[in-house]
């Protein structure tokens, strides 16, 4: 059943976990076609331009199914709300804004505001092994803090709502590893 004329928001890294913006619903949802990568990286919030960090991105791929929280949001909120996302997701064009299909653990599907990498930006780095990006993860930080705690909250978080991702578990359990050694 699709539900129509709502505003929703897909978050599938920090937006799980603070969101910042005001909602009237949550529930888990699924996006097909896309996968969640630390494929992007951050000069901004968890790196620095001459130490870019890691943050996480979903990625186009065709066998891809990405679990997250989908959020919707009062209609007095939609303008206010989208100001906020914008501001905070496109600081610097690495996102892009889409609308895609998802669908709610209810069994409804929605067409959800979801921030996608954009594939041919300078800050598109797909391809890194988890070995690189635990390397990387460990050492930087930004205007937000240690990468290393942006990695374990969102890790803790998708964990503890049951939707636990693999590579994130074992990316914190080695920056962990690394940051004590």
């Amino acid at each position: 059943m699709m539900k129509t004329d709502q505003l929703w928001i897909f978050g599938y890294g920090s937006l799980v976990w603070n969101p910042g913006f005001e909602y009237v619903e949550q529930q888990i949802a699924t996006l097909k076609g896309f996968h969640r990568s630390f494929c992007m990286r951050s000069i901004h919030h968890r790196g620095t331009v001459k130490n870019p960090g890691l943050v996480l991105a979903l990625d186009a791929m065709a066998t891809g199914e990405c679990a997250g929280m989908a959020f919707r949001v009062a209609e007095q909120e939609r303008d206010q709300t989208l100001a906020y996302l914008r501001e905070r997701e496109l600081i610097s064009s690495a996102y892009l804004e889409t609308e895609q299909l998802i669908s709610l653990a209810d069994g409804g599907v929605v067409r959800a505001v979801t921030f996608i990498i954009d594939p041919d930006h300078g800050q598109y780095c797909a391809g890194l092994s988890l070995e690189e990006q635990a390397q990387i993860i460990a050492v930087s930080s930004g205007d937000l803090g240690p990468n290393s705690e942006y990695l374990h909250s969102t890790a803790q978080h998708l964990q503890d709502l049951g939707i636990g991702d693999k590579d994130l578990n074992w990316l914190s359990a080695r920056v962990k590893a690394l940051t004590m050694a």
